[in-house]
């Protein structure tokens, strides 16, 4: 089932490219979509579709995490910025036929 999310982070565009060279080139396994925007009142918004739930969350435990936490010099602040989930009704897209969903 399409998992998707928005997530606002109070960070700027020069750490958010630190943390996605830490990702590395190599794609996220399950991911179908990630967008990132300037938010107009400062700091950045992801909006993130998965093939899954459970794909996104071995993402963030396998390589997303270590790659924050490497841009942070160590460690990441101590708490998630909140993760406010989308109810997908369709999803359309040739990543998403590509995915099998």
């Amino acid at each position: 089932m399409v998992y998707a999310f928005t997530q606002d982070v109070p960070i700027d565009e020069a750490l958010y490219r630190r943390i996605m060279e830490q990702l590395g080139p190599e794609p996220l396994a399950g991911q179908v979509l990630h967008l990132c925007v300037r938010r107009p009142d400062g700091g950045l918004r992801y909006i993130d579709v998965w093939e899954s739930e459970e794909a996104c969350a071995r993402a963030f435990d396998e390589r997303i995490h270590p790659a924050v936490d490497a841009a942070f010099g160590g460690t990441r602040p101590g708490t998630e910025p909140r993760v406010d989930r989308l109810e997908v009704i369709d999803a359309q897209g040739a990543l998403l036929h590509a995915a099998g969903s």
